[in-house]
């Protein structure tokens, strides 16, 4: 059962503009890397449900990240189903983020007041996940939806919409500009961010630099554009 209120979840999102996405077999990889975005100030974490026994390594990192990194929020990516969701709820998921739009994954959220964040890539699935109680909405895959235009297409008739694109998204200050100049609440960022190498050379502190030096660029542009 997750350990936040789902309402933190969603504005420590907004609060800090990021959430790194990942995912591997191994759970001691999983916890270095969780550590190092927790040392270089993330707030919030998914862990993408992307192999077998994805669940089991799931569970290990969530009760290791109680002790370990107090107040990291970690939820579980690619849920497609009601039943996958419970899986990992049970399990302490903080928020379950889906490809799609599945009404019946809002459902079995709802009822446990965990946050759940649906992957929608029109106007018409967004009204619809917003009808379903979603408070932030995954723009999925974010580049071939339209980017930052498309984000800026949606929040002119729809501008209380909470809108979290992942899949081309950058860690550079060109490409975030442009997102968070569209108006997006927050971005997801997976191996853009946390990259093969990084973790293949077990450079953990880089891992931390990156992210560290992404939320300080979020916060600059921010504040340049308040």
């Amino acid at each position: 059962m997750s350990g936040f209120k789902r309402i933190r979840v969603a504005l420590a999102m907004e609060e800090t503009g990021l959430v790194p996405l990942f995912y591997h077999e191994d759970e001691n990889i999983c916890r270095e890397v969780i550590s190092a975005c927790y040392t270089g100030g993330a707030k919030v974490f998914e862990f993408t449900n992307r192999g077998d026994f994805a669940h089991e390594v799931f569970a290990g990192v969530k009760k290791w990240s109680l002790q370990h990194c107090p107040g990291m929020m970690i939820g579980a990516g690619s849920v497609h189903d009601a039943a996958t969701a419970a899986l990992f709820m049970q399990m302490g998921a903080d928020f379950i983020v889906s490809p799609i739009l599945n009404p019946e994954v809002a459902k079995i959220c709802n009822r446990r007041k965990v946050l759940w964040i649906p992957g929608c890539g029109t106007l018409t699935e967004i009204s619809q996940a917003e009808e379903l109680g979603a408070e932030v909405i995954k723009i999925f895959p974010g580049n071939a939806v339209g980017g930052p235009s498309f984000v800026k297409a949606v929040k002119g008739p729809s501008p209380w919409t909470s809108l979290m694109p992942t899949g081309g998204v950058e860690p550079t200050e060109e490409n975030l500009k442009q997102w968070f100049g569209a108006g997006v609440t927050c971005v997801g960022m997976g191996s853009l961010l946390i990259t093969g190498k990084m973790v293949k050379d077990g450079k953990w502190e880089l891992i931390t630099k990156k992210v560290k030096e992404t939320l300080d660029l979020i916060r600059e542009l921010r504040l340049a554009s308040s």
